[in-house]
């Protein structure tokens, strides 16, 4: 009764949102791209990949739209994930920096400008850059290797002849992420590459490669098995012969990340790579068994005797290591193990201390869950268990982590050489691992993880040397030979350049490549963009801010204007602006940790409900959804693995559903959550809900009772996309992403009967996984979708696709908004911030194409 009152008076009374959702798609089955519906989802073959890139490369050129010029609006402040620098030795102040996602670039100023040289290639992901400062020569290895969430797999290897003004493409497709690449000093012909492999799957092709023409063939020289790839390697420059190949086993999935195994080694050459042999493991000093994790080498310029190596060490330290904290309050850890009887001695002032500060509902008081306890209802540890979720366990998990070894007999031996624990990984070394040493000085290294440490007497003791001007998260520096104190580093932040070894910093920081999740955009005049930001918090800014690329006169890189302001940090996530004035925001960071906010004021509402007690941990996906409602914005949406809804803001979050996916699966990564949400904009009540494990759930009583309706579907695939039309009710569209199945089909399918049955559309879509799909705002034929390659358009509801302006990147595109008012597309890309193209210019063209 009250449901069915409030959708009819809300629908008097409120206004709708401007919500934009999917047109109409013809009912049409495709040869080429339809799946088998109930076969395993398997890896797509490299010869798939590649096919659909040259698919790709005709659309672009056949597209009515490829004259759609797009203007980017930064941000660059915060800049995007780093992974490589190149620098020239003769003159510091020219140098590359490759980023995960957002390409390669180039600068002759010392970072005060830059010019993107890889852009126009298949592929802009990068794990790894080797530059030849003598004659110009770029090899670039796509597909980053730090085998995080957005790691993104490239088609293997680039080279360039002319500092980046063409590209030859090399081969090794199968690669997918790359970890390094040698090139010999003397001889331009030969080169090794170190191939990680694919990320969410077992594979053969990982391990070393070696050319000796100029990457016109390949030869695998180390390979250990499919789940064991090569991360790293270096080369006694005196003696290219001998290098050094760091082994790293890893076993990512969906559901669970085995990021260590007893086949990690660092592997040793003294015939250019030809033949290996492990010289790591019993009798060297250095471990190896199942806590074996990423390794990082480095080898002593000036003595090649002396090889550096860190190691993250995935086993757990002993209790005794545990750190020391403040007894006049309780931590989580204090309930760890606890007993009944200890429990119910704690000190009632403490207890409700910590219930406060830890945002426990107002029913739990020391009297309440001390009867709890004592009453048998919940275990003595269940507060330990209540609060420990992803991200507890992401950072205090209590693994060894980063050790630094040495040895100064090329390998032959090893002796760990820090005499304290390194806080420098927390629960994910996988993620960091570079090793770099003074090439004049032995005992000066540099490790990189979460600070970048510097120690000056060996690697015996390690102090940061990042400030808060830095960001966190660094992979890896130059050190200049000439003038050991002068460094160019990268982390999640950009690219930073110190000329007193780490005192002090300045930002190179011009390109606008941030790592977008999400946007949303509010009606303000003019409207506001606001985003999440792959380690980089919380963002939003004015869509007139200036967006030039090129300056004219010399062709740089303009730096873009930075009027950008922070709202949050963490990794940014989801988006919701309430539009009645443009001033209530809600958004958050990983692992569904929202809050609203007021614009310009200080108070903060923390938004993350939690389950009573004694119930099953809710489970939160990485970037948990939430949705305002276009009838009423107070009601606010969130979806962990049940569905939630507020009534009044957020103030108070109420689980209508039970578990809407299949249920948790074991693992360290959470799995089985909502992943996605749309409601219609022509039905109050009228709501979708997309899980990570492939289900897709209608509800039409806002939220109360739900029907799953993937039947016949491709099964366990991530729903990166539901999108409710605004043109009849029972349409909708949704999008299935294979990216941690290492599958690239572009599933996308559209209903005309609530689910109920589905047909796919996208023809002719390239290979690459699909992660939004929009409609235009006022023709159903027109529909718009987002890949991991770029961003596409059809004029036939759905049924075939062009590319969309021809001056973006192939860079992945995670959000589209439409701004109705201003008659905009909004464009969030995962590596090159956000572009704005007008909804005019592509409406026009679809009414030329039908006249």
């Amino acid at each position: 009764m009250f449901f069915q009152f409030y959708c009819q008076s809300s629908m008097n009374k409120f206004t709708k949102l401007h919500f934009r959702i999917m047109p109409i798609a013809i009912l049409f089955v495709s040869t080429l791209t339809f799946y088998n519906l109930y076969a395993q989802v398997t890896p797509t073959k490299a010869s798939d990949r590649l096919n659909g890139l040259s698919k790709r490369k005709l659309l672009q050129k056949e597209s009515l739209l490829k004259d759609i010029k797009f203007r980017n609006i930064g941000p660059s402040v915060m800049s995007g994930r780093v992974v490589d620098v190149d620098v020239n030795p003769k003159d510091p102040t020219e140098f590359y920096v490759a980023y995960a996602t957002g390409g390669l670039w180039h600068t002759t100023n010392n970072g005060q400008s830059f010019v993107p040289v890889f852009d126009h290639e298949d592929v802009i992901g990068i794990g790894d850059i080797a530059v030849n400062w003598n004659d110009g020569e770029i090899w670039v290895g796509t597909g980053e290797a730090n085998s995080s969430r957005s790691s993104y797999s490239g088609i293997g290897i680039y080279k360039s002849n002319d500092q980046g003004k063409t590209w030859q493409y090399l081969g090794l497709p199968e690669s997918q992420h790359i970890g390094k690449i040698i090139l010999h000093p003397q001889n331009k012909n030969i080169a090794w590459v170190a191939a990680t492999g694919h990320l969410y799957s077992p594979n053969k092709e990982r391990g070393v490669y070696k050319t000796i023409d100029g990457g016109k063939t390949w030869k695998q020289t180390l390979y250990v098995d499919d789940n064991t790839g090569a991360i790293d390697m270096d080369i006694n420059p005196k003696n290219p012969d001998e290098l050094f190949a760091c082994m790293w086993h890893r076993e990512r999935r969906a559901w669970n990340f085995v990021e260590s195994g007893n086949t990690s080694a660092i592997y040793k050459s003294i015939d250019g790579g030809d033949t290996w042999k492990k010289i790591t493991g019993s009798g060297s000093g250095f471990p190896q068994n199942d806590g074996t994790g990423r390794i990082g080498v480095a080898v002593y310029a000036s003595d090649p005797k002396v090889v550096y190596a860190t190691l993250d060490n995935q086993n757990h330290r002993p209790d005794t290591a545990t750190k020391k904290h403040d007894t006049s309050r309780y931590v989580l850890s204090d309930f760890k193990n606890i007993s009944k009887e200890k429990f119910l001695s704690l000190n009632d002032k403490k207890l409700d201390t910590f219930f406060l500060e830890n945002d426990f509902d107002e029913k739990y008081n020391d009297s309440t869950v001390k009867e709890m306890v004592r009453t048998g209802k919940i275990k003595p540890t269940s507060i330990y268990d209540y609060l420990n979720d992803a991200n507890t366990e992401m950072f205090n998990t209590p693994v060894i982590g980063c050790e630094v070894y040495r040895s100064d007999d090329s390998g032959n031996s090893w002796k760990k050489v820090n005499t304290k624990g390194l806080d420098l990984y927390n629960t994910y070394g996988y993620y960091f691992g570079k090793i770099a040493i003074s090439p004049v000085n032995e005992n000066k290294v540099i490790i990189n993880g979460f600070n970048l440490m510097l120690s000056n007497d060996g690697g015996k003791t390690f102090k940061a040397v990042d400030k808060s001007t830095t960001h966190g998260d660094w992979h890896g520096e130059w050190i200049n030979p000439l003038r050991d104190s002068n460094w160019v580093a990268g982390n999640d932040g950009g690219c930073n350049i110190t000329y007193d070894n780490g005192k002090h910093w300045f930002k190179a920081n011009t390109p606008a490549v941030a790592q977008f999740y999400a946007i949303t955009v509010d009606n303000a005049k003019p409207y506001n963009v606001y985003g999440g930001i792959q380690d980089n918090g919380v963002w939003y800014g004015s869509s007139k801010i200036n967006g030039e690329r090129q300056s004219e006169e010399n062709d740089e890189e303009v730096q873009l204007d930075n009027d950008w302001k922070n709202l949050g940090g963490g990794d940014g996530m989801q988006v919701q602006v309430d539009t009645r004035h443009n001033k209530t925001v809600y958004f958050g960071s990983q692992f569904g940790e929202y809050e609203r906010k007021t614009i310009d004021e200080r108070k903060r509402k923390r938004i993350h409900p939690m389950p009573d007690i004694e119930a099953e941990k809710l489970r939160y996906n990485w970037q948990t959804p939430i949705l305002l409602s276009s009838f009423n914005q107070d009601i606010l949406y969130m979806g962990t693995d049940i569905f939630y809804r507020s009534m009044n803001k957020g103030d108070k979050m109420v689980p209508l559903s039970k578990d809407l996916t299949n249920g948790k699966k074991i693992g360290d990564v959470p799995y089985g959550t909502i992943v996605t949400l749309s409601e219609s904009p022509l039905k109050f009540g009228l709501i979708y809900a997309g899980t990570d494990d492939g289900n897709i759930q209608v509800s039409k009583d806002g939220g109360y009772t739900w029907t799953l309706v993937n039947a016949k579907l491709p099964k366990g695939l991530y729903v990166s996309r539901i999108t409710a039309s605004s043109f009849k009710e029972g349409r909708v569209y949704a999008t299935l992403n294979g990216y941690r199945n290492d599958n690239f089909t572009p599933w996308l399918y559209v209903s005309e009967d609530y689910g109920q049955t589905w047909a796919q559309l996208g023809s002719n879509l390239p290979e690459g996984p699909l992660n939004v799909v929009k409609e235009d705002p006022k023709y159903e034929d027109i529909l718009y979708v987002g890949s991991d390659n770029g961003l596409y358009a059809s004029f036939n509801k759905g049924k075939t696709f062009m590319t969309l302006g021809n001056d973006l990147p192939s860079v992945p595109v995670h959000d589209i908004a439409i701004q109705k008012r201003d008659n905009d597309i909004v464009v969030a890309t995962h590596g090159r911030s956000i572009y704005i193209t007008s909804l005019n210019e592509v409406q026009k063209l679809y009414k030329d194409s039908v006249k």
